[in-house]
């Protein structure tokens, strides 16, 4: 079994109609979210979320790669070091 690591995974969307993907591709890792916050940031037309995982990595590079390939989506994910 591939050991847990804490991570953050940082998304903008600027095109709020993947807003229902997105939320799937996140329901589906929800077994691995601690939390997630979201900030309609509407000066720039955007939204930002941060959503805070513990998982194995196979599973957070999945996720941030499904989600980075939405488009007008940009996704990073921060690792902890432990």
């Amino acid at each position: 079994m591939e050991e847990k690591r804490l991570a953050v995974l940082s998304v903008i969307v600027e095109d709020r109609s993947v807003t229902e993907r997105l939320n799937a591709y996140l329901s589906e890792y929800g077994e691995y979210v601690v939390g997630r916050m979201g900030i309609p940031y509407r000066e720039k037309s955007v939204s930002v979320l941060s959503v805070v995982l513990d998982a194995p990595p196979s599973a957070l590079n999945a996720l941030t790669g499904k989600i980075g390939q939405l488009p007008k989506v940009t996704a990073k994910t921060l690792f902890s070091k432990f």
